[in-house]
């Protein structure tokens, strides 16, 4: 029997390739009967009550002589027999079926026609009988012969799809495109279709699309058909999947979602389905209904690395740093190896206000992997949040090194900030000048570089004017920016324009959602430049009971009366 399924499976393969036949696509949701178990007990219809028992006897006879022959590597008689079979039993469609099957793989096709043609006239006999042999008239080369099999299968059953995708598949491979039109037509003003023959009848229209190119009207009546399919709320496996396909080539990942959420409830133990539904939550950035499928694997497999770190960056992306680094933390202690998660814990940590833990995090990458640029990136960061600038400089450097040498698409706009940024803080004011201005040529309005170098050179009281149109160019981008105003305001005061510079830093001042000690520092030398002594001497007072600077306290001392 082995070789005779290899057989059938074969043959399924070349028939639909040659015609689009439904009978070689996936699986039926009507259940398919086998011709292999007793016929008298299963066929595609019941036996009829007023056939004789010696009949039962004979086509059981015969069956049983065909499988021995089989089994002995006698395909010929072994045809012969169950064709017997067949015609002794001839509401076992299932043997008739496969039998058909035997017979065109042995070319014996007017014998498989002869077959057909007396099952198919049997009263109550089904559509699938004519569309077989509307198939292997087609093979003959018997081309109007076969459309009129489907013709008749189609008015036997008008709720078979079989018909209508065979004389769709011949028209459209035939480049008969209007008639195809017309069978899709007929198709869809079928009244109360089943759900299969709506999924269906969707695939013959993807078919149809892609045959004519990106068409809006196939594509919306395909929407329509797999809608109304759905609405039928299916159960079967196949259908399911099929619906889940077609709404997501369409791009309703809603819908899609809700077909595989089905499946998931009535198939639970089916493979692949949570791992389909994550893929659409995480393109549609569902993050709800990613970390419910995430938790789903974790719970069917706790020692997934890979679901850990997925539900980390989920939590990262929603700020929650302390249930991200727990998701990375637990990545790391599954697969040590995992490079990723050490950076992504390190910068949690960061978030998290553990700069150390950062460096801790990131030391035991660097001993796995080496120094990498992330490595190196990521530990500068970690030193500029605890004020170590001359360290935060040095890593900066060795990430540019690395990135040099192994990818300089890395080297952005953002990284020459950064290293601006902390050659600036580490007091090499002339580098950092430099790599701020690199980094402004790379990208010249990247609003936090123009404001920091403007500021920059008001604090050294150069290129004033330069810095203010710097400065206002940051500020049409962000105009309640309370750092860009305080810098447009410094600038101001440096210009000697008290007026305006009060005006700024006023205004940063009150739309600052946390007093900041930097802004009333500012406001009070304004003031006192305006010799407004006691506001000046408010405003550093301020400044001093929310950051105490030896620097504020010595002009406080030096307005004392």
């Amino acid at each position: 029997m082995m070789r005779f399924t290899i057989i059938c499976a074969g043959l399924m393969a070349v028939l639909c390739l040659q015609t689009g036949c439904h009978t070689a696509s996936v699986p039926s949701s009507r259940p398919a009967q086998s011709a292999v178990a007793p016929f008298t007990k299963t066929g595609a219809n019941p036996p009829q009550d007023n056939r004789s028992y010696q009949q039962r006897a004979e086509a059981d006879a015969r069956f049983m002589a065909g499988i021995n022959h089989d089994l002995n590597d006698e395909p010929d008689d072994a045809i012969d027999d169950f064709t017997k079979a067949a015609l002794a039993d001839p509401a076992n469609e299932a043997l008739t079926l496969d039998l058909s099957t035997r017979l065109i793989v042995a070319k014996r096709l007017d014998r498989a026609v002869d077959l057909l043609r007396k099952a198919s006239e049997r009263p109550g006999s089904s559509a699938r009988l004519d569309t077989r042999m509307a198939l292997v008239l087609l093979r003959m080369g018997q081309t109007n012969a076969s459309i009129q099999a489907d013709e008749g299968a189609i008015r036997k059953d008008p709720k078979f799809v079989g018909g209508y995708e065979d004389l769709f598949s011949l028209y459209t491979q035939t480049h008969r495109t209007n008639e195809a039109a017309k069978i899709m037509e007929q198709a869809a003003r079928v009244p109360n279709p089943d759900a299969e023959f709506l999924v269906d009848l969707s695939e013959m229209y993807f078919i149809q699309e892609r045959s004519q190119g990106t068409n809006a009207a196939i594509r919306e009546r395909a929407h329509a058909a797999l809608k109304r399919a759905a609405d039928l709320t299916p159960t079967n496996f196949f259908l399911l999947q099929k619906l889940s396909d077609g709404f997501t080539q369409l791009h309703d990942t809603k819908r899609a979602a809700a077909a595989l959420l089905r499946l998931q409830l009535l198939y639970p133990d089916m493979p692949n389905v949570r791992e389909r539904l994550l893929d659409i939550y995480l393109r549609d950035s569902d993050k709800k209904g990613a970390a419910q499928q995430l938790e789903g694997l974790i719970r069917e497999n706790p020692l997934n690395p890979q679901a850990y770190y997925l539900l980390g960056i989920l939590a990262f992306d929603e700020q929650r740093f302390k249930d991200a680094a727990d998701h990375f933390h637990k990545t790391l202690l599954l697969n040590p190896n995992f490079e990723p998660a050490y950076y992504e814990l390190a910068v949690c940590k960061m978030n998290l206000k553990q700069p150390k833990e950062a460096l801790e995090v990131l030391g035991q990458a660097r001993e796995k992997f080496h120094d990498t640029f992330l490595t190196e990136y990521f530990s500068a960061l970690a030193h500029m949040r605890l004020n170590e600038y001359t360290n935060a400089v040095q890593r900066l450097t060795s990430a540019e090194v690395i990135a040099s040498a192994t990818d300089t698409n890395r080297l952005t706009h953002v990284f020459y900030f950064q290293l601006g940024s902390a050659c600036e803080r580490a007091g090499r004011w002339q580098e950092g000048e430099k790599y701020l201005l690199k980094c402004l040529k790379m990208s010249p309005e990247f609003a936090e570089a123009l404001n920091y170098l403007g500021y920059m050179w008001a604090e050294k009281g150069t290129n004033l004017a330069q810095a203010q149109v710097m400065i206002e160019s940051a500020l049409k981008q962000e105009p309640d920016n309370t750092a860009y105003l305080d810098s447009l305001g410094w600038v101001f005061y440096q210009q000697g324009k008290y007026r305006e510079a009060l005006k700024n830093i006023q205004r940063a001042i009150d739309l600052d959602k946390e007093p900041d000690a930097t802004l009333y520092d500012h406001l009070g030398d304004v003031q006192s430049a305006l010799k407004e002594f006691e506001k000046a001497r408010a405003s550093w007072r301020k400044a001093q009971s929310l950051e105490p600077k030896p620097e504020v306290q010595r002009k406080l001392d030096k307005l004392k009366p």
